[in-house]
């Protein structure tokens, strides 16, 4: 059993904002339903040998057709916000143009639900499930997709207003970019470094010209955000060539993101690291103003830390590595081939992640050292673990209770040290489809039976719902008798 390192007792502030948090894909299913077309993750999950044991999202928790009794559980916690994700081709089946309506009253609905429940809406616009039409057209590849996510960001705008707490253009454009055409092991599967890097910038453009859309409709001062996942990687020796390494990973990871949405300037360094791979002649006049707008807080994702050294990675295949992510024959860190992840000490979770929430608070500080002014919310973090149902009829996970106490006090340290951090969003609120790896991992705080769609509220949520009550971290062995 994985023990806690940090005290329990700490209180947070009346006002900080207590959620959690899904995505469409991984919950919703219905997925030939009421005009919904596909998106490159019904591609991807139908494609033999892409997702562990065959898995799909065509059903995944039946999310679309149990609104009342999953709003019912968020209301049990007592959840102050839920952070979802509209499906793009659930509205735009085709990318553009013609909207489905039967698409928009059902986020509409939930809207209202939410609010009815007295849990603020925080939207997530793009959470990874792009289109097939616009897939088959290049995808995040080209410059149109970037604009047909505007038009997307308008429409929803116009349909779901001002009941909208917090809007979110994109959740890990890193992930959609370099794990989606960089290794390819994300839909759509594309292994093409220069690929990757135009999709940065086809991210980072499709944030700016969709923020622009929703004040546009909305009004200038609508509520906009971003989140990251952004990587914690530290070198495994003062060497400088491990030195070297680890800033050619902080730049592909973290910087060609922060520069030019919060600063407005790509890194020069990824020009000279990629000069290999790509011009960046997609980059035009102008698109660094459209990329550089203000928004109101960056959400931040965070579950582990990596450790590089100078060296060559062994080739994918396959099976998870030890940057956290799947490995492929193609590296995700297109420009960094000499900086080869290791093994890192454990603890660890059911996807082999470190357990260190002092990466958190090491990553809460920077951010606020060079963004002073920029408020925060931890948009996810949360753990997997293969989690049963005992005889009791109870979830007993007392790791992820750990992981979620020591987390928790983490974010509490980095602003006692003067970090503006406004809110958390545990991931997830329900056991889930978890992309590649199927339904064979669980980061929900609620358990769903995959066969009979039975949630059941895991000793993480009972313990999470207590914390909320009464806005105060409580000991994590007080979790089995909430």
């Amino acid at each position: 059993m994985i023990s806690t390192t940090r005290p329990s007792g700490r209180p947070f502030p009346s006002d900080f904002l207590w959620g959690s948090a899904t995505a469409s894909y991984q919950i919703e299913g219905a997925a030939h339903e009421d005009g919904r077309a596909p998106s490159i993750w019904d591609t991807f999950s139908h494609t033999p040998g892409k997702v562990l044991n065959g898995d799909t999202g065509d059903v995944a928790i039946d999310h679309y057709h149990r609104v009342p009794q999953d709003v019912a559980i968020m209301q049990d916690l007592g959840l102050q916000a839920y952070r979802f994700s509209v499906a793009w081709s659930r509205v735009l089946p085709a990318g553009t143009g013609a909207v489905n309506q039967a698409g928009l009253d059902f986020y509409s609905d939930l809207v209202d639900r939410l609010i009815a429940a007295g849990i603020k809406p925080v939207v997530t616009l793009y959470h990874w499930d792009l289109p097939q039409t616009l897939e088959d057209a290049g995808g995040w590849t080209e410059r149109a997709t970037a604009y047909a996510f505007a038009e997307y960001a308008r429409v929803v705008a116009r349909a779901l207003g001002d009941r909208v707490h917090l809007w979110t253009t994109l959740n890990e454009p890193w992930c959609s970019a370099f794990l989606g055409y960089g290794s390819g092991v994300h839909a759509p599967g594309v292994t093409e470094p220069a690929a990757a890097l135009a999709a940065v910038h086809h991210l980072n453009l499709a944030h700016g010209l969709g923020a622009a859309a929703i004040r546009d409709e909305l009004g200038a001062d609508t509520p906009v955000s971003i989140t990251l996942n952004l990587h914690v990687t530290r070198a495994a020796s003062p060497a400088p060539a491990d030195v070297e390494a680890k800033r050619r990973i902080d730049t592909i990871a973290n910087e060609v993101f922060l520069g030019p949405l919060l600063e407005g300037a790509y890194p020069q360094q990824v020009f000279a690291d990629t000069a290999a791979i790509s011009d960046w002649s997609f980059v035009q006049d102008g698109d660094l103003e459209l990329i550089h707008v203000p928004v109101d807080l960056l959400g931040v994702n965070y579950y582990s830390t990596g450790r590089v050294q100078h060296g060559t990675p062994p080739v994918g295949d396959g099976t998870p590595g030890p940057d956290g992510h799947r490995s492929s024959a193609v590296s995700a860190w297109v420009g960094a081939d000499h900086a080869e992840f290791l093994p890192q000490p454990g603890p660890h979770t059911a996807m082999g992640w470190n357990i260190e929430p002092q990466g958190l608070v090491d990553l809460l500080l920077e951010l606020h050292e060079r963004y002073p002014a920029l408020p925060l919310a931890i948009t996810e973090n949360g753990a997997a673990f293969y989690d049963t149902v005992t005889d009791d009829g109870r979830v007993h996970d007392a790791d992820r209770v750990a992981y979620l106490h020591d987390h928790l006090d983490a974010v509490g340290e980095a602003m006692d040290k003067g970090v503006d951090v406004r809110g958390y969003f545990v991931w997830s609120l329900f056991d889930n489809f978890e992309w590649a790896y199927g339904y064979d991992r669980r980061f929900g705080v609620v358990h769903v039976d995959y066969d009979t769609q039975v949630r059941t509220l895991k000793d993480s949520a009972r313990w999470y719902r207590e914390l909320i009550r009464t806005g105060v971290i409580p000991a994590p062995e007080s979790a089995a008798t909430l």
